[in-house]
């Protein structure tokens, strides 16, 4: 059977495949939430003249005021207002009943739902009927209202500032076909709303609790990316150009196709700039990229390629490149994962870069929940046949830290950059820590920053570090037996 959508392809995702005509679903949330304005959204997004939407409101705000809020968002037509969408008040019927009796209200809503044939139908707030009956009565009036609007095949939404206790006991949840709870957390150094599919009849829907934005464009939410975590990937053959000169030998000629490799190194080592140019070979070879970085603004990153040579301007304008730059203090991992989902979800896009990941993982300040979420994240990857190139950032001085030691395992390649010390200079070294089933090099190479890039050069013969914490030096050559004569 065809479901209603809501309007939103992610949200329709998370609920199996949109709303069930002649379900009953309860939106259950505090204030703030996101109720309205996600019930008005479903609304305007399937009403037509054939098949409207009626929004019934009880002792809530007028609707003079609720158009008001609503007239600001793009989703918001006042041309649909009564062709399409009817608001209609049910105060009066709640003032002018009996004692325990509600069927003055119920009879107008299944007469409304069975003449017009509705599309949808909302009651707001649902949770103030509890202020004029008893339970029983209160059971017995809804147990008739969803019974008989379910013939009409319309989708009944109810909803209420409903608690955690009401989602126990209340009588609305028992009789519902499903249950969404809205939530709204105070968090610095941005609020954080989420939404949770507590119960859905004949759905599978999405598990966990998904991200809920709420922005000048309305409620938009972002499916928590381990509730599709792919049963299988498939093994993709062949290599990539990382386009780093002198990488490719070292990782058994190129990066296997659709792996993700991990690039540890010190701050100002030479990360970035190793991005940028695995970037750029995937420019040159007429495939499509995404960027994701949470310092370097997009200006920052186009001029930065600019001096060696590489025009992502161009890129950007012909939709070859998308460079995406997520402040850190308004970084949401749900949010970034659809960004990524969506990006890669025509299989087009065969390299992504997130710098860094250490970054992420601590802007995020989800530390529980960070291992499933990144293994998850790069399964969606994989899936979609893309390469991943993250970087992570250790230490400078002492010893070498990795903030994401224990998630390593993860990726099927880590690349590791390092200070290298001789004399009075300081230099960097490259060595391949990791291939997954595939050989590589394990000795320490030298590597530079140069006028067309990061490039790596010779492979260094003697040096002491390279399993301490002590900071990479070069030995001294052993002394020649005719040294020490005479």
């Amino acid at each position: 059977m065809k479901r209603l959508s809501t309007g939103q392809a992610d949200l329709d995702l998370i609920l199996g495949g949109g709303l069930q005509p002649g379900s009953v679903v309860v939106v259950a949330g505090p204030p703030g939430s996101g109720k309205t304005i996600l019930a008005q959204q479903i609304c305007f997004a399937n009403a037509t003249v054939e098949h409207k939407a009626v929004y019934y409101t009880t002792l809530s705000e007028p609707h003079s005021k609720l158009i008001e809020h609503l007239s600001g968002f793009p989703f918001f037509s006042r041309e649909d207002l009564g062709p399409k969408v009817e608001y209609v008040h049910l105060g009066d019927k709640l003032r002018g009943t009996g004692a325990n009796d509600l069927e003055p209200l119920i009879d107008e809503v299944v007469r409304k739902a069975l003449d017009d044939e509705p599309a949808l139908v909302v009651i707001d707030s649902a949770k103030m009927l509890r202020d004029f009956v008893s339970d029983h009565v209160l059971r017995m009036a809804l147990y008739d209202l969803t019974s008989r609007v379910a013939h009409s095949r319309a989708v009944l939404l109810l909803l209420g500032e409903y608690t955690t206790e009401d989602m126990q006991s209340g009588v609305e949840f028992a009789l519902a076909d499903g249950i969404v709870h809205l939530t709204h957390e105070a968090r610095e150094p941005v609020d954080r709303r989420g939404l949770r599919v507590m119960k859905l009849r004949a759905a599978t829907h999405l598990n966990g609790t998904h991200a809920v934005h709420i922005t000048a464009d309305g409620f938009r939410v972002y499916p928590r990316v381990e509730s599709f975590l792919p049963e299988s990937v498939a093994v993709r053959r062949g290599r990539i150009p990382s386009g780093i000169p002198g990488l490719d030998p070292l990782m058994g000629g190129g990066i296997p196709d659709g792996d993700a490799t991990l690039v540890l190194g010190a701050c100002g080592v030479g990360k970035t700039i190793g991005c940028l140019r695995f970037v750029a070979e995937g420019l040159a070879r007429n495939e499509r990229t995404l960027y994701i970085s949470f310092q370097d603004t997009v200006d920052q990153l186009i001029y930065v390629a600019d001096t060696f040579g590489w025009d992502f301007e161009a890129a950007r304008a012909r939709d070859q490149m998308v460079i995406s730059h997520v402040p850190m203090g308004s970084l949401d991992l749900d949010v970034l994962a659809t960004v990524i989902r969506h990006r890669i979800a025509d299989g087009t896009t065969t390299r992504i870069v997130i710098d860094s990941l250490d970054a992420m993982a601590n802007a995020a300040r989800e530390a529980h929940r960070f291992p499933a979420y990144l293994r998850s994240l790069l399964g969606v990857v994989r899936d979609a046949g893309a390469s991943l190139w993250v970087t992570s950032e250790t230490t400078t001085f002492g010893p070498m830290a990795d903030p994401l030691v224990g998630l390593m395992y993860l990726f099927d390649n880590v690349v590791q950059l390092r200070y290298l010390e001789h004399s009075a200079e300081i230099g960097r070294a490259l060595n391949v820590l990791k291939m997954r089933n595939s050989r590589h090099e394990s000795g320490m190479y030298s590597c530079h920053i140069t006028e067309n890039g990061f490039t790596v050069g010779d492979k260094i013969g003697r040096l002491t570090g390279m399993l301490g914490w002590s900071v990479l030096r070069e030995c001294p050559a052993a002394p020649r037996p005719d040294d020490d004569a005479g």
